[in-house]
């Protein structure tokens, strides 16, 4: 084996173990802000808006934006349709079933963190554009699907773009280095658009603080955007600086904004200079929301030809194909 892919696979392994370390509950605290960023009038403030994106990165890894384009009637269109794919029974959904390989179809309590030992509790369907092939629900399942997701996926897309060409600026790229990385046209797309389904919480299990709706980790892609519903909360994340007194800040939902966050692969194309952190969704303690959760997540993630290269020659090259493949390895269980 060469000595890049030994410094492949040791970085690998040292994610997982430290992913393995933030099991626990820990505590939680309000010192953490979560900032919001205005992106109007984006291509004048586009310095300004990159300045803040990049302060708030580094600060947390998490922040929120506002006026992001996307209006608020098509986000509820894509809820509206995500919970009504989530209702088909299983068996009709068993039909389009995950192909780990490629990040696309449904699974159901399939993803055992690292950091549990237990699934999620929850289902998701996977997007991504150039494997869907037989994947798609038919009209006389559930008409208007298909469209609806890939419009909004698009518009997801757009609005990645647009933060990336931010960090590309600060990292000293040309504007539009990230958005080449995420050809769409190109068949080693793999940016996904997640839909995901947390059950409700059954009464035998309200009481229950060691079951999660999805274990602590950090995302495997350079950007994720994520869209919630309003009252449905659970959302933390860990910034690193708390990673070891595992200090949880909740981020709560507003439908008008979109929380993004850093992920692995950017962390790593900036030699570690903008934090991937841990984050979770905790089961609600009694006294809270039990019912169902539904988010829709959209992994800006590079084309699986792109490589992620260490500006410094911190780490080995490696593909962005290679490198989704051994974290989602990680992270499912065997099929």
């Amino acid at each position: 084996m060469n000595t890049a892919v030994n410094s492949n696979t040791e970085h690998q392994l040292a994610e997982i173990q430290k992913e393995t370390r933030m099991g626990a509950m820990g505590s939680e605290t309000n010192a953490r802000e979560i900032r919001r960023i205005d992106l109007r009038d984006f291509e004048t403030r586009k310095h300004e808006i990159a300045d803040q994106l990049w302060d708030a990165a580094i600060d947390v890894g998490f922040f929120q934006i506002e006026h992001h384009g996307i209006d608020l009637d098509e986000v509820r269109e894509a809820f509206a349709m995500t919970e009504r794919f989530f209702a088909l029974p299983d068996a009709v959904k068993a039909q389009y079933p995950l192909k780990k390989a490629w990040n696309v179809g449904w699974e159901s309590k399939a993803q055992v963190r690292p950091s549990t030992g237990t699934p999620d509790q929850k289902e998701s369907y996977q997007i991504t554009r150039p494997h869907m092939e037989g994947l798609w629900p038919s009209d006389a399942e559930l008409a208007g699907f298909q469209a609806t997701m890939l419009d909004f996926e698009a518009k997801a897309w757009a609005v990645g773009m647009k933060v990336l060409s931010c960090f590309a600026y600060k990292m000293g790229f040309d504007d539009e280095f990230f958005t080449r990385a995420h050809e769409p046209s190109k068949a080693s797309y793999q940016s996904t658009l997640r839909l995901l389904h947390y059950y409700a919480i059954p009464a035998e299990f309200q009481d229950k603080l060691g079951l999660w709706r999805a274990g602590a980790h950090t995302d495997f892609d350079c950007l994720t955007l994520l869209f919630q519903r309003p009252g449905q909360g659970g959302l933390q994340v860990c910034p690193g600086k708390e990673m070891e007194a595992q200090e949880w800040t909740s981020i709560e939902p507003d439908e008008r904004v979109i929380t993004c966050n850093i992920g692995d692969m950017l962390m790593r194309w900036s030699d570690d200079v903008l934090p991937s952190n841990f984050h979770r969704v905790k089961n609600p303690v009694p006294g809270e929301y039990m019912g169902p959760r539904y988010s829709l997540a959209f992994f800006c993630q590079a084309n699986r030809d792109a490589m992620i290269e260490s500006p410094t020659g911190k780490y080995s090259p490696i593909s962005a194909g290679d490198y989704l493949n051994q974290r989602i390895a990680a992270n499912f269980k065997a099929y």
